[in-house]
């Protein structure tokens, strides 16, 4: 979880195949409203997002194990999938503005996500920090060094996964 340009998709597919967990990327369950909001550079407000996270839930409690990439900026967003999956876990992608930015415009041509709503997804940022069940990585960190530290939180043996 974090801001746009975290590299929620990148680790959560990276720690999905690790694991030999399936992924679901958050980003692909948007509502097409939605979407065109973000399209035309106009930021998502609560009411976009329950139904989303309620789909989201859905999904988490039916292919559980599976790994999530989704933004669930506040606490009511993580306590939304929390209900609909207890135990759930949370890896968040800590990222300063500049990088995301960064890596935000370098996407640009192949993502529907403007760069121009980085500053909104940092406004709406209530970090997790002191919730249960969360691990703070940052993500200027390498790819496999991300995962590691995220797959070892969990605390999995291999023989519980298809690693």
């Amino acid at each position: 979880m974090g801001v746009a340009g975290c590299g929620k998709t990148s680790v959560g597919e990276a720690l999905a195949r690790a694991l030999g967990w399936g992924f679901i990327e958050g980003d692909a369950h948007h509502a097409p409203a939605s979407l065109a909001k973000m399209r035309a550079g106009q930021a998502l407000d609560d009411a976009d997002r329950w139904g989303w996270l309620d789909r989201l839930g859905e999904m988490l409690a039916a292919q559980a194990p599976v790994v999530l990439s989704c933004s669930a900026l506040k606490a009511a967003y993580r306590e939304r999938l929390r209900a609909a999956s207890p135990g759930l876990r949370f890896v968040f992608l800590a990222i300063d503005k500049p990088l995301a930015l960064a890596r935000v415009a370098a996407r640009a041509e192949r993502h529907f996500f403007s760069a121009s709503l980085v500053d909104s997804q940092f406004a709406t940022l209530e970090p997790p920090i002191g919730e249960p069940g969360v691990l703070t990585v940052p993500a200027a960190l390498a790819l496999d060094e991300q995962v590691a530290q995220a797959r070892a939180w969990l605390c999995l043996d291999d023989k519980e996964t298809d690693a």
